[in-house]
Parts: C-alpha cells; sequence; structure tokens
C-alpha cells in the first residue's frame, strides 16, 4: 500500500499547466508518428482501419449504445470521421498522461525509453479488450477473419506508439528543457 501511495504522490509531482501542456504535445506526437506509421502500411498494401468506424462507435456510445454486432453496419453518425480523429488523438494523450503519472514528472524531462515502449505495449489493451469488442470483433479480434494477425499488428502498432511516446518527449525535453 505505501509503495501505491508513493507511486501515487510520484505521479502527481508536476509543475501544472506547463506539464500539461508537454504531456498534450507528447502525446500529440506520439499518435501522429502511429499515423505516420499506419500511412506507411497503406502505402505497402496493408489494410488499416479508418477512424470514421471509431467515431461511428464513439457517436453511439455518447447516445447510450455501447455494444454493436458489426460497427460497419450500424447507422452512421454525423461527422463521424473528423469524431473518430479528435477521439485518436485525445486517447493519444490520455495515455501519455498516463506514462507521465505511472513513471513521474522526471520521466518527462528526461524521457528514457523502457517506460514508453512498455506504455505504448500496454495500450493495445483499448482496441483488444474495449473497442474491438465493443464494435463486434470480439475480444483480441476473435471474430474476424485472422484473429492473430490482426492482434499482432494493433501490437505492432501500439508499440510504434510507445516509440512515439518516447521521440515526442525527447524532442519536447529537448526544445523545452
Amino acid at each position: 500500500l505505501s509503495s501505491v501511495n508513493a507511486s501515487i504522490r510520484k505521479g502527481l509531482q508536476m509543475d501544472t499547466l506547463q506539464d500539461v501542456f508537454r504531456i498534450a504535445l507528447v502525446g500529440f506526437g506520439a499518435t501522429a508518428v502511429m499515423d505516420v506509421w499506419l500511412q506507411l502500411l497503406k502505402r505497402l498494401g496493408v489494410a488499416t482501419q479508418g477512424f470514421g468506424l471509431i467515431g461511428r462507435w464513439v457517436g453511439h456510445l455518447l447516445r447510450g449504445r455501447v455494444a454493436h454486432a458489426s460497427i460497419a453496419k450500424a447507422e452512421p453518425v454525423a461527422g463521424e470521421l473528423i469524431l473518430g480523429w479528435l477521439t485518436h488523438y485525445a486517447v493519444g494523450v490520455l495515455f501519455a498522461g498516463l506514462l507521465v503519472f505511472a513513471a513521474g514528472h522526471t520521466w518527462l524531462v528526461s524521457p528514457t525509453l523502457l517506460p514508453a515502449l512498455a506504455a505504448g505495449v500496454l495500450t493495445v489493451a483499448a482496441p483488444l479488450l474495449i473497442m474491438q469488442p465493443s464494435m463486434g470483433a470480439g475480444f483480441f479480434a476473435s471474430k474476424t477473419p485472422s484473429p492473430a494477425r490482426s492482434c499482432t499488428r494493433s501490437l505492432l502498432n501500439h508499440t510504434v506508439f510507445g516509440l512515439g511516446l518516447y521521440l515526442s518527449a525527447s524532442l519536447v525535453a529537448f526544445v523545452q528543457p
């Protein structure tokens, strides 16, 4: 219990507004790195899911509907593509905040690779355990034609996000020491 309290105190030691701004930059940057990766995959002919379906899911979620048999067959939501992109970046910033909370303020000013990669790998739980089941793809993409390939791709994408966390935090720390 004392280690949990120490971890919470360590995570809360921030210079508030400046650190919130840094976290936002790190999350935004890491998400952008992931998006560059997804665009590269797309150019190489690897199918990637668009963010419109995420926006559709969030739109229905805001109306109280959590789960769908198939989000692709669900009624479209006005502005779903922009809602999907906004959600994607907001979640990236949230994940960056969770990393700083877990690793502490020190990581934000002096980032290291391992915590960022670990955070990236851990964030894969969100699509595999929450989003995909809610969107009709099943836990760990079990209802997709190639669950193992889908899970591996998600893990790789989120590992790239973790690398993006490190690269973005390093850039922010370099620009604003």
